[in-house]
């Protein structure tokens, strides 16, 4: 299929925009995890997601007419519970003996385990509109609608004006919070607006790309970014371009290539671009590493009075 009938589909345009907007989002505010080495926060939260999607399911179903099916509610009810979880994981390692890893990992069980749950009690009830509550397990891009990529680019939109207004308190936080202590800022409120933005990134795009997956958009342009660039601020924005032009391209090659899943297929993507950036980034890559010490070397062995005794 040519990029010209790609794009003369309706399906398949709401596709490309809907991947794209949520890797620019996921790339762009999975910064501050990676430099701070819990990249694997958004695994939690996405997972622990699940519970707050079906709760905001039920509400809509249940509660006022004007709320049913609202996208957008959906997104925030897996927002709060996706961010409570990082919360208390964090509450957990700080007061008890468990590390953040193994207090992270209990969490994440503790909060798709009563995901799944409702998500067994929905399936077997009657109630109204639970056919397509399953995508938001494994994700469905297809299923997209103007309301999703509408919620999606609202809350997104908001999450990094917010990222951009807390840009100083953010970075001081990542790589000086001794500084950041001093200076009198709250290192705890900080940690809980900046997960709040990476729940927010996490949750953000579920319905297309599933909760599984979803740590990889969050995690894996970040990380192509950080081969390339030097500074947080070029890093951020290199990291939704990332996620944007993955996304893009997964979406084009899964229709291309026979219909398959564009989650996946975008999830290859990036690794494939990951893959490239080790290898091939001018300053970290690979290959540019092994020269730069193999001219050492050269170097070194053909310096005047190499090998003399002193």
């Amino acid at each position: 299929m040519s990029i010209v009938d790609f794009l003369s589909v309706y399906t398949y345009r709401s596709v490309l925009v809907g991947t794209s907007l949520i890797g620019a989002i996921a790339g762009a505010l999975g910064c501050f995890a990676y430099v701070r080495h819990q990249s694997l926060a958004s695994d939690v939260i996405s997972h622990s997601a699940l519970p707050g999607v079906l709760l905001a399911f039920l509400f809509s179903t249940l509660g006022p007419g004007t709320f049913v099916h609202s996208p957008l509610l959906l997104v925030i009810g897996a927002a709060v519970t996706g961010t409570a979880a990082h919360l208390v994981a964090n509450i957990v390692a700080s007061r008890t003996p468990l590390t953040i890893d193994a207090a992270m990992a209990t969490t994440l069980s503790l909060f798709f385990g009563t995901g799944m749950l409702l998500l067994q009690f929905i399936s077997k009830s009657s109630l109204p509109g639970k056919g397509g509550i399953g995508a938001f397990l494994f994700g469905n891009a297809s299923t997209l609608t103007k309301a999703d990529i509408t919620s999606s680019a609202i809350v997104g939109g908001c999450a990094i004006l917010a990222t951009l207004a807390l840009w100083k308190e953010f970075s001081l936080r990542a790589f000086d919070p001794e500084f950041c202590t001093v200076l009198g800022l709250n290192g705890k409120v900080i940690d809980a607006a900046m997960f709040a933005m990476l729940a927010i990134a996490t949750v953000a795009g579920v319905k297309a790309v599933g909760l599984v997956l979803m740590v990889a958009f969050v995690v894996t342009p970040p990380a192509v970014a950080r081969q390339w660039t030097r500074e947080l601020s070029s890093m951020t924005l290199c990291s939704a371009l990332v996620g944007a032009g993955a996304s893009s391209l997964g979406a084009y090659a899964s229709v291309a290539l026979g219909e398959l899943p564009s989650g996946p297929v975008t999830v290859l993507v990036l690794v494939g671009a990951l893959v490239v950036s080790l290898l091939c980034a001018p300053r970290r890559g690979i290959l540019a590493r092994m020269v730069a010490s193999s001219t050492t070397r050269r170097t070194f062995r053909s310096s005047p009075g190499q090998g003399r005794k002193p």
